[in-house]
């Protein structure tokens, strides 16, 4: 792992607050919101893992 991957998981990271943010500005209920945060970090590991194969 070198300097770029780590700031690539921090940005993935950041982006992941951001929607848990924007989530919790909605008021949702706890398994709605479980559920929804499962799915963003279900993309999130996707996008990754995709990058990282083409790489």
């Amino acid at each position: 792992m070198n300097e770029f991957d780590t700031v690539q998981i921090v940005a993935l990271l950041g982006w992941l607050v951001l929607a848990v943010g924007a989530l919790a500005s909605y008021k949702f209920e706890w398994k709605e919101g479980l559920r929804l945060a499962f799915i963003w970090a279900v993309i999130f590991a996707t996008v990754y893992l995709v990058f990282s194969i083409v790489r």
